[in-house]
């Protein structure tokens, strides 16, 4: 009889103390607003809040990797429109030249305007990013990667951009002043041909940015659209469903308050029984 009871007795004292543990998991996840405190509470969404986890991260480098080449975009399209405005200017004033009314004195300015704006191109060429980098890198292009599977390189490369034919657009501008000083006009007419091709030229790698502006901003949109389906998949596996889990304290306490008092009672029986 003793031993049925105290067998009674300690599966009682297991069964509450076991409501008092689910009463404090339920009160940790309330408080912290978790549902999963630690792996062994649920291996396999805890296993899957890892895998999001390591997700999302990856998602926050490559959006700053855009946030980076987008920057350098635009750092590059107002040096490549500002290298557009030299030279049509130069062409301007070769065309200028060209006329043959001109004197020495009229073409020493505008062979000097045309080596300033030579020298000004080969500093727009040297362009440097916010990091100290040049902006237009001086062998291959620099290749960012913004996706797991997506890679490119946002800005051109220096020799893409201010080369054309194999001569720097400095070079052909300094052709130019020096056709202009000697009054050639063959020459002067070549310059002028070269000059339409550079402003072109330069246009197109222009226009190229602009098509890199757009893809990056695409992919800026679907990644922010992918980290907000991570974030709720997230929630739905991590986060306490907070009227849930109160509804659950509530019940539990209750079953706890219940069982110990029926505990108490049916204990204080016992005792007089084996008294009597």
């Amino acid at each position: 009889m003793i031993n049925a009871t105290g067998n009674r007795m300690t599966r009682e004292i297991a069964r509450q103390s076991g409501l008092a543990d689910q009463i404090d998991k339920l009160q940790v996840q309330i408080s912290s607003g978790k549902r999963l405190q630690r792996a062994s509470d649920d291996a396999v969404s805890w296993r899957r809040i890892a895998t999001i986890g390591k997700a999302q991260a990856s998602a926050d480098v490559w959006q700053t990797n855009i946030a980076s080449a987008q920057a350098l975009v635009s750092q590059a399209d107002g040096v490549l429109q500002s290298t557009s405005s030299l030279l049509i200017r130069a062409r301007e004033l070769t065309l200028s030249a060209a006329t043959g009314t001109l004197n020495d004195a009229d073409r020493a300015t505008i062979a000097a305007e045309l080596g300033a704006i030579a020298d000004e191109i080969d500093g727009l060429a040297a362009r440097r990013d916010s990091n100290g980098e040049p902006l237009f890198a001086t062998a291959d292009a620099r290749v960012m990667r913004f996706d797991s599977d997506v890679s490119f390189a946002p800005v051109p490369s220096a020799d893409d951009v201010f080369v054309l034919g194999g001569n720097s657009l400095s070079t052909g501008l300094r052709d130019a002043a020096a056709a202009v000083t000697a009054n050639d006009a063959t020459a002067i007419g070549a310059s002028l041909d070269a000059l339409n091709g550079a402003i072109g030229h330069v246009a197109d790698r222009n226009a190229t940015l602009g098509l890199s502006a757009g893809r990056l901003e695409r992919l800026g949109d679907g990644l922010a659209a992918r980290d907000i389906t991570l974030a709720d998949e997230r929630s739905s596996v991590e986060d306490t469903d907070l009227s849930v889990a109160i509804a659950q304290l509530n019940a539990t306490n209750l079953t706890l308050e219940a069982a110990q008092a029926a505990f108490a009672r049916i204990n204080r029986q016992t005792l007089f029984d084996i008294l009597g």
